[in-house]
């Protein structure tokens, strides 16, 4: 390489005119017109226009027409500035231009199996297949930069606020409390594992039994579920534990450091301080733990005046024991037959009977189930604040089937009417949230956060005779619809801990083998002690306006949970798995 950069493909302005530079970069855009040779050279750091001609440099120009995209080169020439009247005002670099003298081709690309300047051209499977070439997209490399400045802004926060980074394993002891764990085979240990950590929980535990009162990271951890948008099987988490505190310490950090972080990286304030909800309104009001404050269409219980309507399916819920509430939207005239049966096929796909609605009209309330609603005509206009043109929603079912499914269907009818606004960032702190939640398929308690979350002191005499009457002294942060995260206060003696897994059916000989280590550091004075993990890719993902985790990890795997650049998972030679001391068979999943 003769050539070597003196300058970036971002920096150059009208001041540098007449300077002599160096720059190095790929080929963006070719434009030939004979004697004349445009191209767009790209960074990382910008684009700048380099123009080859036969006055200045006859070889460069020779070579400059068997340049394509994505070739890297290296350009030396001059810096000019462009005629006024084709100044590019969307490039930064747009007053100038480098009239090159001499050109060095580093590197010619094979043609490329989508165009890096529209990642439309490829769909996305094929693009996670060439991901070094998506990486060079615009919206990649602004959502990876907007990933390095949060992470650095975290670090800073925290730094500044006493707190040391301690970095905690990753070959760690299976405990299968909540999702899989990813288990790596002991070659020296023959018929032993390890597990990738799903979280540090444990560890940041014993750092605070160890005396590290303020503790943080940004730490990779794995889980083995089933993917979706905003999930992967390996992730980055915001890992915060602290010692003789409470949940307002917690909660009033956390708030301080995500105004921070969403002011310097995109310059939006964020409430101060953050709205919070207890857990069974947010259920209530909005049919999930996670609501999204960006638009109303709150959900309205009406189970006293359902009671007072003909229509049988209300009357036969609430007979049961069941409840029966709905929501108001705009726009009714949308609402054809077709988009209602889609509407009411999706709700059953969410667990409820079926789908009600009534118009309000000027003659009062039409179509749906209007012919029921008679006797109590104008109860509902005040109970649903609903205004001519309005279309209301009912689901009448048991309450873990009702709220959720009106919450699905607000989310999927804000959708539909571009309800959500752009730019906007609702945060909320959801809090009360029960201690325990019955499992069907485990016929027992389990722990709606984790089996470490402290009970509510007052509450704790229920754990025995009616355990889904305790509350968690657990938190989770809420932006947009979006869990960021969660924490709670932990137990922090051994009597704490062991209460809490005979609740959930751990028997002692259970806990001491998972968790005798915890149990062991609890008995030697353990302070009290709580934290919070947040979801950095997902935090990220929000802060970037993007639409899913792919687009702020740089290297994620597909809804398979499989790599289509590298192909992983991949089988290993018979070599590898003799000297695990494994021996595969073959299973029908």
């Amino acid at each position: 390489m003769k050539l070597k950069r003196t300058v970036n493909c971002g920096e150059l302005r009208k001041s540098n005119e007449g300077q002599t530079v160096v720059l190095n970069g790929w080929v963006n855009k070719r434009r030939d017109h004979g004697g004349l040779i445009f191209l767009d050279l790209r960074d990382r750091y910008g684009i700048t226009q380099i123009v080859f001609d036969t006055e200045t440099a006859d070889a460069a120009l020779l070579n400059a027409k068997k340049l394509g995209a994505e070739d890297v080169i290296a350009v030396k020439g001059t810096v000019r500035l462009r005629p006024e009247n084709s100044a590019n005002k969307e490039m930064v670099t747009g007053e100038i231009e480098i009239v090159a003298r001499e050109l060095e081709i580093l590197n010619a690309s094979l043609n490329i199996p989508f165009q890096v300047t529209d990642r439309s051209t490829g769909l996305e499977d094929l693009r996670l297949k060439y991901r070094f070439l998506d990486l060079r997209t615009k919206e990649l490399q602004r959502t990876i930069a907007i990933r390095h400045r949060t992470a650095q802004a975290v670090r800073k926060f925290y730094s500044a606020n006493g707190f040391y980074e301690i970095e905690t394993p990753f070959l760690t002891k299976s405990t299968p409390e909540g999702a899989r764990d990813f288990l790596v085979p002991s070659r020296l240990h023959h018929g032993t594992f390890y597990a990738l950590p799903q979280s540090p929980q444990t560890y940041k535990q014993l750092l605070m039994i160890s005396g590290f009162d303020k503790y943080f990271q940004i730490v990779r951890c794995f889980r083995d579920e089933d993917l979706r948008a905003d999930r992967q099987p390996e992730f980055s988490q915001i890992d915060v534990e602290m010692s003789f505190i409470d949940e307002e310490d917690i909660m009033n950090l956390t708030e301080t450091m995500l105004r921070q972080i969403f002011q310097e990286i995109i310059g939006v304030e964020l409430d101060n301080p953050f709205p919070r909800m207890q857990y069974d309104d947010a259920m209530r009001q909005f049919g999930s733990d996670k609501p999204d404050l960006r638009f109303g269409c709150p959900i309205q219980t009406i189970d006293e005046l359902a009671a007072k309507t003909a229509f049988a399916v209300f009357q036969s819920t609430l007979e049961k024991g069941g409840v029966v509430a709905g929501f108001c939207a705009q726009n009714a005239a949308f609402f054809t037959r077709k988009i209602t049966d889609q509407l009411t096929e999706k709700v059953k796909q969410w667990g409820a009977g079926g789908l009600a609605f009534a118009k309000l009209t000027e003659k009062g309330w039409e179509s749906g189930i209007a012919k029921f609603l008679s006797p109590v005509e104008k109860e509902l206009i005040h109970a649903f604040d609903a205004k001519i043109g309005d279309i209301v929603f009912f689901v009448s079912d048991v309450a873990k089937i009702t709220y959720p499914s009106l919450g699905f269907l607000r989310l999927e009818i804000a959708k539909m009417l571009n309800l959500i606004p752009a730019g906007v960032f609702k945060p909320l702190w959801v809090t009360r949230f029960p201690l325990l939640e019955w499992s069907d398929e485990e016929n027992r308690y389990v722990a709606m956060h984790h089996p470490f979350t402290s009970a509510d002191p007052d509450e704790c005499q229920f754990l025995w005779t009616e355990p889904g009457k305790v509350h968690a002294r657990a938190y989770d942060i809420v932006i947009n619809g979006s869990e960021i995260g969660g924490g709670s206060i932990r137990n922090h003696t051994v009597e704490m801990q062991e209460r809490m897994f005979e609740a959930l059916k751990i028997t002692p000989d259970e806990a001491r083998m998972k968790f005798g280590y915890l149990l062991d550091a609890l008995a030697y004075g353990a302070p009290p002690h709580g934290g919070i993990a947040l979801g950095f890719d997902r935090l990220v993902m929000i802060i970037a306006g993007a639409d899913n985790l792919r687009e702020v990890i740089a290297f994620p795997k597909t809804t398979s949970a499989s790599s289509l650049m590298d192909g992983s998972p991949t089988s290993v030679d018979e070599k590898q798995l003799i000297e695990l001391g494994i021996q595969l068979r073959k299973t029908n999943l």
